[in-house]
């Protein structure tokens, strides 16, 4: 309110004052108190405090502004400016951006409310003191300053008449006159118009225009005398020449309609006025009325459009809707004539969104927003505090119109205003930054403001202890333009989970720094993007909890990479058509070269394909040829240094030169009409061939007897029918047509024949019956033919075909007087359906003929499968490409494809197991699989489908790609002091995530320098897969560099990034490694000041109690091991004399000296074709044993595992052969030792349990042949079909058998596997590895069944299959070993062995059977 009531003080003060003109100052006094930028700056005032220490927003806006301003010589101006802000602020002005000095001008003050009054305006041919812009500046001290939009000030100059009344017109009576006079733009205002000396009274018959000229319409005798123009601008009035009009009675021949003035194109600004001038004279008087964009304009309706005196049309209040083309029309009933004018509609700057005021903290990046419109476009520059803001690394305009700061410092404080600017006119709208303390919360505000990576959500901060310096800051990928650090939690707070963290980071010898925070809590890497190429940068990370921001990590400093210089766009790239088949492309050297341009590339395609053609050239310029006709092509050209390739130009397109066709015109047909006339119906050429607009063609026709008299007429456009009449009644015709562009005609068709008739047909009646009908049925069709009535004389225009179901007037149908036949569809099968077909004329319909017909039943017979691809075979062709081919039995015996059958190609991995399969289609007998992974095992199968008819997938395939090299580095590279030696460190490492193949070895490059060249560093191998390894000798308190490449049969891989670790200074102190660094995005401020005791090295006492323990653990461990030793001795004793007399038991006497080499147990093994024995699930554990495990009964229920497995885990498989030595299997007690009861499911349960254990073994086929007792460790590591342990990985439980018996008779499928025995794993390299099972899904349930025991055999023996048992978990093995030592006595085994050879005879007798 106090704002409204300042602005009518305004408005009566300055009423008072004498500003001339009088109309434009009453524009000046509007008060505006919410112009422009005052409502953004106030939309956030005052905001809701956070804490008592919040700053609020300070209104400080205009109350009025000083808006365009035209003046004349020698009068006062006002030019209007009034600010709000408590306290009051200071007003100033600028005139052209420079402060004036009011305080030694005479003419120039500065008035109470701010405004500015010239009380003399000064203006001359070389001096124009008070012409130009003026801007009114208001500050606060301590806050800020805020700019007023600027106002130009015009002043009119001396009056100059452009144009002058011609000294003597005439007009007729009732028609209209004009007078011209013309004067320079700024004063056409001031033109008035006198008549005999007098002043002219304007009205609605007499009008000035706003060029000044005089108008007047339906003139009269009272109209004639003399007038004269006078412009009156506050100096003595200058009068034109004087002008004699001369009213006309009726003439003496009729006046030509004729325009007296045409409407002229204008510019306006919308709210404001146009006149589209139009007068035009003739007799009798014309009528004027108006179009837009052809629409007609009702003027009498309409409140903003109006018909002037003499026919011109104002448009007020313009709006942008009113721009366009404006047609006037003048008719006098005897002719029309027009004219027409283009208004374009211009529309000063104007905010769709405006700043709003940002609270933030140091080293955030803020946006203000600023989104403008206008026409022309608006351009758009910020201010602050009043000064124009250079755009900087710091200060950067992003999407057009926001201003971007990056890195605040307390400095940048203040008002920041939006200035927007066109042709037009100009609008300000600021908002202002404060910045908090960084104990100080942000209030809440819209989050708009605020960059994504500096968003915060402090909290009033809790005591309590504040978190260390976060350890090991490294930056882990350095590139051109952004920089990846990573660290590790700080000592304090070891798990991290709830911290965040803010990287604060600067330029090298910069003191703005910037922040980036995490995305979320625990996160320890971040991504700095938009970095400078080949520059300095220093990072610090701190760490943030509850209780507020703990320490910052030690500066790091990184250098980007240096940014590869490649050539800019070539300018002025051109393109033009030379011929039909050829254009030139010219370009000049790009402007920023970066070098020596060494070549171009133009690169050209046809529009509406994909396929790009390039050429290499050396020169400015090059034509291409064999380009087709009257076709487009784009063009686009890149230069080459010696860096490569630059930036590409825009595209060009230009179509090539038209030329005459080169085709004929297409599907020529002839139509007697009759005896005298022919129709000739054609089809343009093909596209392709048409080569150019075609414009007509050309028909020429003979009668065929005399082919030398051609007559040839023309058809121009796109007209493809003609009728040539005036022909001779019963003669034969030839007739040809050829097409026409503007480059000449194109070859004609062939000759094709006609006759007229001999007489014309009769058609004044219908026509007969046709002659016949004949209908075909099918399922869902009738095909329906006929032949024409016999009576050839009467004109038949057409033929009506009706049917329905049971009656023909269902639905009707009709076509050509010349066809012959037609197909109904879309009928129901097994449906009777009446049929009619009558002819017809102009005349009408003749009598119909009917016939009926019962379309086919609906079968469709089952397809029958085709036979699938036989021969499948993979080629391997590369890393990532494999062929695979195979063969068709369905083919003929070349193997040639002549039908549309196709094949279906699918391939997959077993790695992971849940892999999908990839598809393709192929057409011919074989497929090149592309987009494969290095070193892997794909298996591969086909189908082939013709029509409905498909195959079922053929057999599998499997082939492993090429190794490659490492494609990426090897990962997590640690480097650690060794214990108690100071110069030993000790470097871990993860191997490549893109290994490419087996890793053959290491190379380990470590250097003082790590700017130095690569064969600088010092390298240190390592063979093998080893992921750790020493290095001695080493400096003390010296900072070390560490980079790691991987290499595999196929070569070297990159390097890892360096890896930063200093000694430690003596023995006992720690050295300190980071990796070189990543940022992300809740963020608390530095704290000042020193460091906090977190993280500090141990103290001496700590020292000494971690050296008591470590000796304690030492001496208890060797007694411990000690104890187990004497005790293991003597149960080893024990056993043995156990086996020796098991041995003797079974042998009857001890004539084998201790051993059992000849002993053969029973041969349970059953060659039988339904027989397959899947392989024995083995521990790690040297000495396993058997549990007592349910098994599923079917391939479905078994939980599959990972097909992979590490190279050092041993291989181990068992089986029986005609003599087995001791060490291999001597008695049944020591296959009891092993396995204490082998369980046999009986009937199955529910599913009770989700086992998460899987088997850790290898998977070997069984085999009668294998040897037992053999060492073997596989060299290569497990293929993929070996199983990877995973023990000590997943919870105890039940591990999964991997015997697996097809479904068959359950005797006949019966195989007992060879058990293990304790010693180490053996494996027969002779026999390959398997898949066991593959995919199945985790977790699935395994089904429990009843179980017996061996003993039980020989009594019942019911059909059941067969349960492997599995190996045990780590943790349950001790326990059962002890179990198996001491529970089986000689007497025991006998009995085992006597049930086994009744079991033996019985399934002999099934075999036999």
């Amino acid at each position: 309110m106090a704002a409204e009531r300042e602005a009518r003080r305004l408005l009566s003060t300055s009423s008072s004052r004498r500003c001339y003109p009088t109309p434009l100052l009453l524009l000046l006094l509007l008060p505006r108190p919410l112009l422009s930028g005052a409502a953004a700056v106030r939309s956030g005032s005052p905001p809701q405090s956070a804490g008592a220490s919040v700053r609020t927003f300070t209104p400080f806006y205009f109350l009025v502004e000083p808006v365009d301003t035209l003046s004349v010589r020698g009068s006062s101006v006002i030019l209007n400016c009034s600010a709000y802000s408590e306290p009051a602020p200071k007003i100033e002005w600028k005139k052209d951006g420079t402060f004036l000095n009011l305080v030694s001008d005479d003419r120039r003050q500065l008035l109470p409310d701010g405004s500015l009054f010239i009380s003399s305006v000064v203006h001359s041919k070389h001096n124009k003191p008070d012409e130009g812009f003026y801007q009114c500046v208001a500050t606060v001290d301590n806050l800020g300053t805020i700019v007023s939009r600027t106002a130009k000030l015009t002043i009119a100059g001396l009056p100059r008449f452009t144009s002058q009344p011609e000294p003597s017109s005439s007009v007729y009576a009732g028609n209209s006159a004009i007078l011209n006079c013309e004067v320079n733009a700024d004063l056409i205002s001031f033109v008035k118009w006198e008549q005999n000396r007098q002043p002219l009274l304007l009205d609605d018959r007499v009008v000035k225009l706003p060029s000044g000229s005089l108008v007047i319409s339906n003139v009269t005798e009272g109209d004639g005398g003399l007038y004269r123009c006078i412009v009156e601008s506050g100096g003595p009035p200058k009068y034109s020449d004087e002008a004699e009009l001369k009213v006309l009675q009726g003439p003496e021949e009729i006046p030509n309609l004729v325009f007296l003035m045409r409407p002229s194109s204008v510019i306006r600004v919308t709210g404001q006025s146009a006149v589209l001038p139009c007068v035009a004279s003739g007799l009798p008087s014309p009528v004027i009325r108006w179009m837009k964009n052809e629409e007609v304009l009702d003027t009498e309706s309409s409140e903003r459009l109006v018909l002037l005196a003499g026919g011109s049309l104002e448009i007020t209040d313009i709006t942008e809707d009113d721009a366009g083309t404006y047609f006037c029309i003048a008719d006098n009933g005897n002719k029309t004539i027009e004219a027409q004018a283009e208004l374009t509609v211009q529309a000063p700057p104007e905010f769709l969104k405006q700043p709003a005021n940002i609270y933030a903290h140091e080293s955030m990046d803020i946006v203000f927003e600023c989104e403008v419109t206008g026409k022309p476009t608006p351009t758009v520059k910020w201010v602050k505090n009043g000064d124009v803001v250079i755009p900087s690394d710091y200060f950067k305009i992003v999407k057009e119109h926001n201003l971007q700061v990056l890195g605040l410092v307390k400095s940048d404080e203040g008002f920041y205003q939006c200035i927007a600017e066109n042709d037009v006119g100009n609008a300000q709208s600021g908002a202002q930054l404060i910045i908090l303390e960084h104990d100080v919360a942000i209030p809440t505000l819209p989050p708009t403001s605020l960059t994504s990576a500096t968003t915060d959500h402090l909290a009033p901060a809790t005591t309590g202890p504040l978190p260390s310096a976060p350890r090991d800051v490294v930056a882990s990928l350095v590139s051109t333009r952004f920089i990846k650090l990573t660290w590790r939690t700080p000592a304090s707070d070891p798990h991290g989970d709830n911290l965040t963290y803010s990287v604060f980071y600067t330029k090298e010898g910069i003191a703005r720094e910037r922040v980036e925070n995490t995305s979320q809590p625990g996160e320890m890497q971040v991504t700095i993007q938009n970095l400078m190429p080949a520059t300095v940068y220093i990072f610090k990370v701190m760490a943030q909890n509850k209780h507020g921001s703990g320490e910052s990590s030690a500066p790091l400093r990184v250098e980007t990479q240096p940014e590869v210089q490649l050539p800019g766009p070539a300018p002025n790239i051109r393109a033009h058509a030379t011929s039909p088949t050829s254009i030139t492309v010219t370009w000049e050297t790009p402007l920023s070269g970066n070098g020596e341009i060494q070549n171009y590339k133009l690169y050209y395609m046809e529009k509406g394909t994909d396929k790009e053609q390039d050429v290499d050239v050396s020169s400015h310029s090059y034509t291409i040829n064999g380009l087709k006709k009257y076709t487009e092509y784009s063009f686009r050209v890149v230069a080459y240094n010696k860096h490569g390739p630059g930036v590409s130009t825009q595209d060009v397109a230009v179509r090539t030169l038209s030329d005459v066709p080169s085709a004929a015109p297409q599907n020529l047909s002839l139509e007697v009409r009759n005896s005298k006339s022919i129709v000739i119906h054609w089809q343009p050429p093909s596209a392709a061939t048409q080569n150019g607009q075609i414009i007509g063609y050309k028909i020429r026709y003979r009668k065929a007897s005399r082919k030398s008299d051609v007559t040839e007429t023309l058809v121009t456009g796109t007209q493809l029918s003609q009728l040539i009449e005036g022909l001779d009644r019963g003669t034969e015709y030839n007739f040809r047509v050829a097409a026409l562009t503007v480059n000449g005609t194109g070859p004609a068709t062939d000759w094709l024949s006609a006759e007229t008739f001999e007489s014309d047909l009769d058609e004044s009646r219908v026509p007969e019956v046709p002659s016949s009908l004949h209908v075909r049925p099918l399922v869902t069709s009738i095909v329906v033919s006929w032949t024409p009535p016999e009576n050839q004389n009467i004109v038949v225009r057409g033929y009506a075909i009706g049917y329905g179901i049971g009656s023909p007037h269902a639905q009707t149908i009709k076509v050509d007087y010349k066809q012959r036949y037609y197909t109904i569809e879309n009928l129901d099968p097994s449906s009777h359906y009446v049929i009619t077909l009558k002819a017809f004329n102009n005349v009408g319909e003749g009598i119909p003929l009917y016939e009926s017909a019962v379309t086919r039943p609906h079968t469709v017979p089952d397809p029958t499968p085709m036979m699938p691809p036989v021969g499948v075979q993979a080629s391997i062709l590369s890393h990532d490409t494999i062929r695979i081919t195979w063969a068709d039995n369905s083919l003929p015996k070349h193997q040639k494809i002549t039908d549309s059958r196709y094949y279906t190609v699918r391939w997959k991995t077993n790695i992971p197991a849940n892999t999908k399969y990839k598809t393709a289609n192929a057409t011919t007998l074989s497929y090149l699989v592309t987009g494969l992974k290095p070193n892997t095992l794909y298996e591969f199968s086909v189908m082939v489908t013709k029509g409905r008819r498909s195959s079922t997938w053929s057999m599998t395939a499997h082939g492993a790609t090429f190794e490659l090299v490492p494609t990426s580095p090897p990962k997590d590279v640690t480097v650690v002091s060794k214990e108690g030696k100071p110069r030993t460190i000790i470097v871990n490492w993860q191997p490549p995530s893109e290994a490419n193949g087996k890793i053959t070895g290491y190379i380990i490059y470590y250097s003082t320098d790590v700017n130095a060249e690569i064969h600088d560093w010092v390298i240190e191998p390592v063979v093998g897969n080893r992921l750790t390894h020493q290095i001695q000798e080493l400096t003390l308190d010296t900072p070390y560099y560490f980079k790691i490449q991987a290499r595999n049969s196929k070569g070297m891989g990159p390097m890892s990034e360096a890896v930063q670790f200093r000694t430690p200074k003596a023995l006992g102190s720690a050295g300190k490694g980071s990796r070189l660094p990543d940022l992300g995005s809740d963020y608390k401020p530095p704290m000042s000041g020193s460091n906090s005791p977190h993280g500090s090295p141990t103290s001496p006492l700590d020292s000494n109690m971690l050296l008591v323990i470590i000796v304690s653990v030492g001496v208890i461990t060797i007694v411990v091991v000690v104890i187990i030793a004497v005790f293991c001795t003597r149960r080893t004793t024990s056993h043995q004399k156990k086996k020796r007399a098991a041995c003797k038991s079974v042998n009857g006497s001890h004539k084998y000296k201790g051993n059992c080499k000849d002993v053969k147990p029973p041969d349970l093994w059953i060659h039988h074709e339904r027989l397959e024995l899947k392989p024995i699930d083995k521990s790690p554990d040297p000495n396993p044993v058997m549990t007592d495990t349910p098994i599923p009964r079917n391939s479905q229920d078994i939980t599959p595992v990972d097909n992979s497995m590490d190279s050092n885990i041993h291989q181990r498989r068992n089986s029986y052969r005609g003599h087995e030595s001791e060490d291999s299997m001597s008695t049944l007690a020591g296959r009891r030792g092993m396995r204490p009861k082998m369980m046999m499911p009986f009937d199955s349960q529910p599913p009770q349990q989700s086992v998460r254990n899987t088997p850790s073994t290898d998977t070997m086929p069984a085999s009668s042949s294998q040897t037992c007792c053999t060492d073997h460790q596989d060299p290569e590591g497990a293929t993929s079909s070996s199983y990877l342990a995973s023990s000590q990985e997943e919870d105890s439980g039940q591990s999964l058998p991997t015997a697996h018996v097809r479904p068959s008779h359950p005797l006949k499928s019966f195989a007992v596997p060879a058990i293990p025995p304790p010693g180490p794993p053996i494996y027969d390299p002779a026999l390959p590895s398997t898949p066991l099972l593959s995919q199945q899904a985790l977790n699935h349930h395994i089904h429990s069944v009843k179980t017996a025991s061996i003993g039980t055999l020989g009594r019942s023996r019911p059909p059941m299959p067969v349960v492997v048992p599995s190996a045990p978990e780590v943790q349950e093995t001790t326990r059962m070993l002890e179990d198996s030592e001491s529970s089986y006595e000689p007497d025991e085994l006998t009995k085992e062995m006597a049930h086994l050879e009744g079991l033996m005879k019985d399934l002999n007798a099934i075999t036999t059977a």
